[in-house]
Formats: C-alpha cells, structure tokens, sequence
C-alpha cells in the first residue's frame, strides 16, 4: 500500500449554518467509511489563513491571497493501492456537488 495525499480546494463556505450542518454531517460520514476500512490514516480541516515564508531571506508575509477556490481547504493522508485507488477513494468526497475540488498526490517514500 502507497500513502496519498488528498488537498481539498473550493467547496461549500458560505452557506446557512443548516446548510453547513449537513454537509459536515456528509464529512463526517465519509472520515468514518475511510476510517472503518483502514484507508484514512490522518487529516484536518485548515484555517483559511496562515503565513507564507519565501526567499533566500526568509521574507514572511501573511496569505495565503488567493481566489476562494484555490485555497486549500483541508488535507487527507490515504491508504491506496496505486493512484487509480486513490482516484476512486476521493471520488467520495462530499464538496463536488459544491464546486469542490481534490487533488490527489502520492507521498514520496523518505
């Protein structure tokens, strides 16, 4: 088995709190799934903002400043056979039907 990252971009952030509710209760619902068959290995939601260090001298900035749907939302650490598993796994993910986005990336071996 081959550990994969899971960045979510976009999705649901803006909505009545019901609204919210629900669609956390469909996050919630797809962690245990992947918990229950032993694919989630970790994951956290992430606050919007954060500080960026770049540069040879280390410059420090606040950001990141992007569009709303280019910012990374959360991450998932996955349990997959090969990249097509992984493709299938966040093919689940709850944020699509809300403009949602999820890049899958393998974890390098270190």
């Amino acid at each position: 088995m081959e550990k994969f990252a899971f960045l979510f971009r976009g999705g649901l952030n803006s909505e009545s709190p019901e609204v919210m509710q629900k669609h956390m209760q469909k996050w919630f619902e797809w962690v245990e799934k992947l918990r229950k068959n032993g694919t989630y290995l970790a994951g956290e939601p992430l606050h919007p903002g954060g500080k960026q260090i770049a540069g040879s001298n280390k410059a420090i900035t606040d950001g990141p400043f992007t569009e709303a749907k280019d910012i990374i939302g959360g991450f998932f650490i996955v349990s997959a056979k090969d990249y097509g598993d992984a493709v299938e796994i966040a093919k689940d993910c709850p944020d699509y039907s809300h403009g949602g986005t999820v890049e899958v990336r393998q974890v390098m071996k270190m």
